[in-house]
């Protein structure tokens, strides 16, 4: 590491409190634009010029408005593709939910959502192979998503608190939109009959938890979807909605992925 003259540091930092741009010292003085960074954070805290520690509100902990329409749509993702993750080398955990490339509109509208839910936090899409996580660090994660814990989803209980479950019941539709965009589709089958080939739209929801699934199927009842369980081998895993008239209602209120 190469070591820097006190004139060298102390000429750095006139230029820097004159409003010299940190790149601009560096390269006058052929200093590392990080060492340049340094040396003038340093200055500043010597100064009491730097700012407090970043503290963004929380609605569970200050009572700060929630948008409970968006963080319904984004309950749902969370609990279909979602997790939060806290590395040992990170201050703080991060919510991840994972967006196949085929749907650039859902992508979009799950970034709005986590805006919207964390205005004062920085969402942005990491890539991975074949999709996207839509990002989002914040120290209150688990506070607006108490149902994080260790291990799997389908291997731990998955209640709502009663908080949530008002939201969930105020925003029916954005909260099964979010479950459907997540871990379910909107399919066209087919069938004979008489010998004529008719196709028809279906809907399905993929969880191996039971408790997710108990949550869409409820929500789907309370909104008036009637739905049936299609078994994968001796697996409930498939949550079906075929009906002519519950399609219609889901077509206006979710729709294909796109």
């Amino acid at each position: 590491m190469k070591l820097h003259s006190l004139e060298v540091r102390q000429t750095a930092l006139t230029l820097l409190r004159g409003g010299a741009k940190n790149a601009e010292v560096s390269r006058r003085l052929n200093v590392p634009v990080g060492t340049i960074g340094h040396w003038k954070h340093i200055d500043r805290a010597k100064r009491g010029e730097c700012p407090g520690a970043h503290s963004p509100e929380c609605p569970r902990c200050d009572g700060s408005p929630l948008d409970h329409e968006a963080y319904a749509y984004a309950l749902g993702l969370y609990l279909g593709d979602g997790h939060i993750s806290h590395y040992a080398g990170h201050r703080v955990p991060s919510l991840r939910i994972t967006c196949d490339d085929k749907w650039p509109g859902l992508m979009d509208l799950a970034e709005q959502a986590l805006r919207r839910v964390f205005p004062f936090n920085r969402v942005c899409r990491p890539r991975k192979i074949g999709c996207h996580d839509v990002k989002v660090t914040s120290k209150h994660l688990e506070c607006l998503f108490p149902q994080h814990g260790p291990g799997k989803k389908h291997e731990r209980r998955i209640v709502l608190e009663g908080w949530q479950q008002e939201i969930v019941d105020a925003h029916p539709w954005e909260f099964l939109r979010g479950l459907i965009h997540s871990d379910g589709c909107r399919v066209t089958n087919w069938t004979v009959r008489n010998g004529k080939r008719y196709e028809y739209p279906r809907y399905f929801f993929t969880n191996k938890s039971d408790d997710i699934r108990k949550l869409c199927t409820d929500t789907l009842a309370k909104v008036g979807v009637r739905w049936t369980v299609l078994a994968r081998g001796s697996d409930p895993f498939n949550i079906s909605i075929a009906r002519k008239d519950c399609v219609a209602l889901m077509d206006a209120h979710i729709g294909p992925k796109y």
